[in-house]
């Protein structure tokens, strides 16, 4: 692959940090990296690849020489993405701020890769529960073409970042000390709690997260025919993704077809022995980019039934990787903006 010029846009903040280990850990073909954030990180110096970078403040011009932006998140894309492109650069978004745009191709290259292909400058990032979901759902859907889904996810505390994780450190020891620690980046209590509410609540009473991973999945597997239910529930776990998926299809697979189909997919780590206890959990899952499956059985109340147990860490491959990945794929496929 051939060196780019490359930008992190909220480069000091959980995934921008993520982003740097994955561009790493994957040796991404990187000639000038700059690092951008808001002005009020604007001055970090942060390490990479042995060489100290210091962070500067986001601005119009920042994308200036650049060939690809890296944008971690929040409300910078909205104000900053149309610059970088106009400056011949493409931009890789992790927010939902294009996700649903007709114009924007939205890529988990283990599902859609070709897609990258008819990008007109920006590039969305799915949502981290959508993605580990639809990497389990596409070698299904190639066999047997799924009709209806039904998810219900267990999402860690890190998906709120940091505040989430220390909410929930603090919350664990002011209940153990008998003390109260009332809840701000939660609803309610996290600590030893469960709570069925992520982002606000739209139309029909889902919230706004669960109507990301119903209209994200038919976009990704360009199928508006797949009918989709979810319920999205943050539990007292600090990192990775956990989902209950069960799924309906057109053709009947058995269990042992489904477990060979997903071990020979892209991606996927089966992970299935319940005689010795094997089952994907957060704590074995964390720190690692495969999507992790197992439970992997017969939904014997209808004729093509199955249900999945899906695990993955949603801070690299619900976010970073997958937006490296989809870095390698402009170069892979040649997609770059050319510049004059």
């Amino acid at each position: 692959m051939k060196k780019v010029n490359l930008v992190i846009v909220g480069a000091t903040g959980a995934v921008g940090q993520e982003l740097l280990n994955i561009l790493n850990e994957r040796n991404f073909p990187i000639a000038n990296l700059k690092l951008c954030a808001t002005s009020r990180s604007a001055g970090t110096e942060i390490e990479f690849q042995g060489q100290k970078y210091l962070v500067e403040e986001t601005t119009p011009d920042s994308f200036k020489g650049m060939d690809i932006a890296l944008f971690a998140g929040g409300k910078a894309s909205l104000e900053y993405g149309n610059a970088a492109v106009e400056q011949g650069c493409v931009v890789i978004d992790n927010s939902s701020n294009y996700r649903m745009d007709p114009a924007v191709p939205l890529i988990v290259p283990e599902v859609n890769p070709e897609d990258v292909k008819w990008h007109k400058g920006i590039i969305a990032n799915p949502n981290c529960s959508t993605i580990i979901m639809v990497v389990a759902l596409k070698p299904i859907h190639d066999a047997a073409r799924i009709k209806r889904v039904v998810v219900s996810t267990y999402q860690a505390v890190s998906g709120a970042g940091k505040e989430g994780i220390e909410e929930l450190t603090e919350q664990v020891k002011a209940v153990l000390e008998g003390r109260e620690y009332p809840p701000n980046k939660f609803a309610h209590q996290i600590a030893f709690n469960l709570i069925p509410h992520i982002d606000v609540f739209q139309e029909l009473d889902y919230t706004k997260e669960e109507w990301k991973m119903v209209k994200e999945t038919q976009k990704i597997l360009h199928d508006d025919n797949i009918k989709i239910t979810a319920t999205t529930v943050r539990v007292p776990v600090y990192r990775s993704h956990s989902e209950a998926v069960n799924i309906e299809t057109e053709r009947k697979l058995t269990g042992a077809q489904t477990k060979e189909i997903l071990a020979n997919a892209p991606g996927i780590i089966v992970k299935d022995d319940v005689t010795n206890q094997v089952y994907p959990m957060p704590v074995f899952t964390s720190n690692h980019d495969e999507v992790f499956v197992g439970r992997i059985r017969e939904d014997n109340t209808i004729e093509n039934g199955l249900n999945l147990w899906v695990v993955g860490d949603q801070i690299r491959k619900g976010a970073a990787t997958n937006a490296v990945q989809i870095a390698e794929l402009l170069l892979k496929y040649d997609c770059l903006i050319k510049k004059e």
